[in-house]
């Protein structure tokens, strides 16, 4: 009997011994990687579970946020808009009102209710500034100039800025930054509701191209940091022309001031204010990570066309001139980014894609614009995503955003078919303006044809015929297409454009063997609609003309504001 009791007990604990064990493998199993940014083909694309994430975004105003009360009217819209991506707000001053006791219920609740809605977050933190400005912070912090000291003029008044000198103030910011992450993969790190972090916001100097205070002043006096030089000697052969031109005033020395090495004026005065911008979010955003590591970028108030000078626009920020040194300063941080409102939109965009920056647009336009800049930044940068600021105060206003929500679900029902593309170079874009003159046509380059996209116009070409081509084009008119090869031919996504075609060799003619209009539903699956012929698709009857220049004279007519789906087949001739 004793023997007996002897063998069930030791079967019994090697049960429980297999069962810990089987407990511990599973927990480590379905331990899951978190979002994280990984390079795919020529594009760098969001990894959210394993599978790339496109982000259709919009950010909420920047006291939105704050209240679940508000927010319960705001989701619905965004849900009904397209929106899968949700870029909200959390602010120091709202999670730290006491220092060292920390309050995230604004965190779980945004949580919770994306969960509810089906959607994804990137979380704002704005904690030392927004906009250049010193306004989130704790009571706490803004009442103790001492310990947490402000930029100063010239003439020594301060600013309603926290100086980057301050080196408490970026412990502090840093500690509450690191504790937010914490709690984020406590509740998050399974479900990824969370995908992305913005650090601070449209950081810089105001008024003036540097800090006068003492510890500024101090700095700016002394040694170029070696760390700087250094990494501008490694990366010499590959530095913007921006930092080229600064850098060589002085041939190119690693001792010396700022003023020594990068010239008596104001671009070392912008340089210094980047590093320590840098510098000091690069700290804050490595604490950050230690808890989690979650993507982070940071957003740039662009220079404007009237700024004649760092101050007019925040000195030291992530503008596209100051990217190397914000990479030297701040390796953790994974994107600069630009806030675009300005009207040449792919120029801009192309400065801040050198270099191999990540494209993410985390503030532009809604709109029949905003839908335009997310077509081009999406199928011809490989970018991220897109995201229109202030959207939730109008996105239900059918005139004013009708196209753009239009162009958010179309988008989104296609979102794997995006992705894939990006990663094999199978996709390009084209962005039309009427108001902008060299912006009335583009060409996409795709395998071995030449897609030629003109914004919708009206006239008459050769011959007196009515063509669907050429013409006058309507000042306020915005088009955009994308295009992406597939294994049969070619998918597009258009809007107010007609396209063309031509052989990338220069030789013979390129026809349309079958145009099929259609659209998809929420599974990604093709539901085709009409085959079009005839009037459809001939675009041009001056045939004798068209064929001088290379064209069949026929195309796909993708002639209103409201977003289409067509594919195409092609066929050459000789």
């Amino acid at each position: 009997m004793k023997h007996r009791f002897l063998s069930q007990a030791i079967l019994l604990a090697v049960v429980a011994v297999f069962t810990a064990c089987s407990q511990k493998e599973s927990k480590v199993s379905s331990a899951v990687e978190p979002p994280h940014l990984e390079k795919r083909g020529d594009v760098t694309q969001l990894i959210v579970k394993g599978k790339p994430w496109l982000v259709l975004g919009c950010e909420l105003g920047n006291s939105t946020s704050s209240s679940r009360r508000y927010m319960q009217d705001v989701w619905p819209k965004l849900k009904a808009s397209g929106v899968n991506t949700v870029l909200a707000v959390v602010s120091w001053e709202q999670t730290e009102p006491v220092e060292g006791q920390y309050d995230f219920q604004v965190v779980d609740d945004l949580i919770a209710d994306a969960r509810t809605n089906g959607m994804k977050l990137a979380l704002l933190w704005f904690g030392s500034w927004k906009n250049g400005i010193t306004s989130y912070t704790p009571k706490w912090v803004k009442r103790d100039t001492k310990r947490f000291p402000l930029a100063q003029t010239p003439a020594g008044k301060p600013l309603p800025i926290l100086s980057t000198l301050g080196k408490e103030t970026c412990e502090a910011d840093g500690r509450a930054f690191a504790a937010m992450m914490r709690h984020l993969k406590e509740v998050d790190s399974q479900e990824q509701t969370v995908v992305m972090i913005q650090m601070e916001n449209e950081v810089g100097l105001h008024g003036h191209p540097r800090d006068y205070s003492p510890e500024a002043e101090k700095a700016f006096k002394g040694q170029v940091p070696v760390v700087l030089t250094e990494w501008l000697t490694a990366h010499k052969e590959r530095l913007l022309p921006e930092t080229r031109r600064a850098w060589e005033q002085s041939g190119c020395k690693t001792e010396g001031t700022w003023e020594e090495v990068f010239g008596a004026n104001d671009r070392a005065a912008e340089i210094f204010m980047a590093w320590h911008y840098a510098t000091y979010m690069g700290r804050i955003t490595a604490a950050g990570k230690k808890e989690y590591a979650l993507p982070t970028f940071v957003n740039a108030w662009i220079v404007q066309p009237e700024d004649t000078r760092p101050g007019n626009y925040p000195s030291g920020g992530p503008q596209a001139q100051n990217h190397d040194i914000w990479r030297a300063a701040a390796p953790d941080i994974d994107i600069l980014s630009p806030d675009i409102y300005l009207n040449d939109f792919p120029e801009i965009l192309r400065l801040y894609s050198r270099s191999g920056n990540p494209v993410f647009i985390p503030e532009s336009r809604s709109g029949q614009n905003g839908a335009a800049n997310a077509a081009y930044a999406i199928g011809a940068l490989g970018a991220i995503g897109y995201s229109p600021f202030g959207f939730e105060r109008n996105c239900d206003n059918e005139e004013a955003n009708g196209t753009f929500c239009q162009f958010y679900h179309k988008a989104g029902c296609i979102a794997d078919t995006i992705l894939a593309a990006q990663a094999e170079g199978r996709i390009g874009a084209a962005w039309l303006k009427g108001s902008e003159p060299t912006r009335v046509k583009d060409t996409i380059a795709l395998g071995d044809v030449r897609i030629v996209c003109e914004l919708i116009s009206s006239g008459m070409r050769n011959g007196g015929a009515p063509q669907l081509t050429g013409g006058t084009y309507a000042p306020d008119a915005i088009g955009y297409v994308i295009a992406i090869r597939q294994e049969e031919g070619y998918l597009f996504l258009g809007s107010n454009v007609r396209v063309t075609f031509l052989p990338a060799s220069g030789k013979g003619y390129i026809g349309l063997a079958k145009v099929t209009e259609g659209d998809f539903d929420e599974k990604g699956n093709w539901q085709e609609g009409r085959w079009l012929n005839g009037d459809e698709i001939q675009l041009r009857y001056d045939l004798l003309y068209a064929v001088d220049e290379g064209f069949s004279g026929q195309g796909l007519n993708f002639g209103k504001p409201e977003p289409a789906f067509l594919k195409a087949e092609l066929f050459k001739y000789e």
